[in-house]
């Protein structure tokens, strides 16, 4: 029951990324957490290691993740006389 409880939980904060960034780092930590959770798991033979992997892949892939995401940059807007409208590009 207890664990239906903290999945339940960890589901509704999950859902609750409203913006694309995000869900961007949150992906990015799950990505990381897994991986990191592997391999420390594997290179030490043991759950602390894959606990201490995961903790620190997932703090890895996020920050990874807001690293990389794409910049949008800001339009440039102008009068044109020839257009007699603003143009933005």
């Amino acid at each position: 029951m207890k664990s239906i409880l903290i999945v339940s939980a960890l589901a509704l904060s999950l859902g609750a990324c409203a913006t694309p960034r995000q869900e961007r780092v949150v992906t990015g930590a799950a990505i990381g957490g897994a991986a990191g959770a592997v391999i420390g798991g594997v290179a030490t033979g043991t759950g602390g290691g894959a606990v201490v992997g995961g903790l620190i892949g997932a703090a890895g892939g996020a920050v990874i993740a807001d690293a990389t995401r794409p910049r949008y940059h800001h339009r440039h807007c102008y009068y044109s006389h020839r257009y007699g409208r603003t143009v933005c590009r």
